[in-house]
């Protein structure tokens, strides 16, 4: 599904159809804050996001129901996404060094986020044979000193 971009005043009133996803008109007029638009306006715009496919209408009666059909988390990627390539190069590391030069983001933000943990662990080290070592701090005898002994102890 391709999203289109949406203007000031659409965005406003989507971020009050995301909250309500099925709708009729007297619904949004009555969630609507004050100022209150008229309700031909409403309507226009209404119009205009079934249009760019935000919304979906099903006839009931005289009136018509609307539906939601761009959930707000696909809008905010599509919103990211563009701004990423804009402005940052499609690079995360930009927008996050811009975040923390902004103080929009804090170390421990990310720290709590990804609940970051370092664990030490033990490692098991093999132990290596230190033959060289182990002949001087324990001399073996040879064979042969050994056979030679046996030898005179016999005669």
């Amino acid at each position: 599904m391709k999203i289109n971009h949406l203007t000031a005043a659409e965005e406003n009133l989507m971020k009050l159809f995301w909250k309500l996803n099925s709708f009729y008109l007297k619904d949004i007029m009555e969630q609507h804050p004050e100022p209150k638009p008229h309700q031909n306006t409403v309507s226009t715009y209404l119009k205009i996001l079934v249009e760019k496919g935000y919304l979906s209408t099903e006839k009931e009666g005289r009136i018509f129901k609307y539906t939601v059909m761009v959930p707000v988390e696909e809008y905010k990627k599509f919103l990211l996404k563009e701004l990423s390539q804009l402005f940052f190069n499609n690079s995360g590391k930009e927008i996050l060094q811009f975040l923390f030069n902004e103080n929009l983001i804090s170390q421990n933000d990310l720290k709590e986020y990804f609940d970051l943990k370092i664990e030490m662990k033990p490692i098991k080290i093999k132990e290596t044979k230190h033959e060289i070592a182990e002949e001087i701090l324990n001399p073996k005898k040879d064979k042969k000193s050994k056979d030679k002994k046996k030898k005179k102890k016999k005669n």
